[in-house]
């Protein structure tokens, strides 16, 4: 069994707390469509009654596509790619680019994944990588050559930034203080 599906006590637990939260909303659809109140609007042509579960099957799919989507923008602005997302979902990385056209946001351009941050009279440069991470190089005041931490990329410009910023104020000359 693959580490997504579910056992089948989980299935049947799953199933009733779905039917569980379907109820009232097919209740209070079907008393709107019928205007008969709770306890006779189950009295019909089982046709229309089975209608109606299937109109709040309707409205239950769209939130659920709804949340889906929010996962998924959710996981990609945390850094996963297509790739993952479409694997999480059991579709191609292009299927999930379709299914989630905004879930796993790209510079703009080039020049929109890098910065320069210059301090203590030395400089670094950020750059986010095509992941979506960040990294930095820079070089100190006097001299000395810096790097990100031993391969670890950071998850936003300004958690690099602030190591950069730490690696500069170490480096800097002409003060005593570089603690």
């Amino acid at each position: 069994m693959a580490a997504s599906e579910i056992t089948p006590e989980e299935q049947a637990e799953l199933d009733k707390a779905l039917y569980d939260a379907l109820n009232p909303l097919a209740t209070a659809l079907r008393s709107r469509e019928t205007g008969l109140s709770a306890d006779r609007m189950w009295d019909a042509n089982p046709v229309e009654v089975a209608l109606s579960v299937l109109a709040a099957w309707k409205v239950v799919d769209g939130e659920v596509k709804r949340l889906t989507e929010r996962a998924a923008v959710t996981a990609g602005s945390y850094g996963a790619s297509y790739e993952q997302l479409g694997a999480v979902w059991g579709i191609t990385r292009q299927g999930a680019r379709k299914k989630w056209p905004d879930a796993v946001s790209r510079p703009a351009s080039a020049s929109a994944g890098k910065s320069t941050l210059a301090l203590f009279g030395g400089a670094a440069e950020l750059v986010q990588s095509p992941s979506g991470s960040w990294d930095w190089t820079g070089r100190g005041a006097d001299g000395a050559p810096g790097a990100g931490g031993e391969g670890a990329p950071y998850a936003t410009a300004e958690e690099a930034a602030a190591h950069a910023g730490a690696f500069l104020k170490e480096h800097a000359t002409g003060t005593d203080d570089r603690s």
